[in-house]
């Protein structure tokens, strides 16, 4: 055989070769195909109406404890917010309660008169006292309950004494006998008052 032909020979041979390379080749391809198709038919289970119900229904369950759930701790942020903003307006509601006493005997002491020299200097030293501390506790809040001349209101007024005087209406609070006092719009202690029958 001559050299060309042993070359010609062995193209012939070497194409067959990659044409049944190539045959055998797309057939794997097309076997994997299938595979794969055949895998995805398999996951694609149909499940029963009735189960695919339940979940549907399980699925609403959860999410209504969800929303629920969220409700609840967003009222719970509300509350604690709402309870933290009344606490810092009305921190000062102990303090100056314990205070009353103390500015009603000044009050008395207040009341007294004297004549002498050293009587008035101290007692204007007690007015003095009185005076800033009334000022400190009004810039915390507290504030007097008017009463004289008032119309009584059970609220902010405690009848102790009636009065029969024709200067007054009736229902009129014609005397002090204890001055209230408030904080914003919280009653710290009612006015002890006098009220015109």
């Amino acid at each position: 055989m001559t050299e060309e032909k042993q070359n010609e020979q062995f193209d012939e041979t070497n194409d067959q070769a990659q044409s049944v390379a190539t045959e055998e080749a797309e057939a794997n391809t097309h076997d994997s195909v299938e595979d794969v198709e055949e895998v995805e038919e398999e996951k694609l289970v149909e499940i029963p109406e009735a189960e695919l119900e339940q979940l549907k229904q399980k699925a609403d369950e959860e999410e209504e404890k969800y929303l629920r759930l969220y409700a609840e701790f967003e009222n719970y942020k509300r509350r604690m917010k709402q309870e933290s903003s009344i606490m810092k307006d009305y921190q000062a509601q102990r303090v100056l309660t314990d205070v009353l006493p103390a500015l009603d005997n000044m009050d008395r002491a207040l009341q007294q008169d004297g004549e002498s020299e050293d009587f008035l200097t101290f007692k204007k030293g007690v007015d003095m006292v009185y005076n800033d501390l009334l000022r400190s506790l009004k810039d915390n809040g507290l504030e007097e309950i008017e009463s004289y001349n008032k119309q009584f209101d059970p609220n902010i007024h405690q009848a102790v004494m009636q009065d029969s005087n024709p200067d007054f209406e009736s229902g009129v609070v014609t005397e002090e006998l204890q001055r209230g006092y408030k904080l914003k719009d919280r009653v710290l202690r009612p006015a002890m008052v006098k009220v015109n029958e």
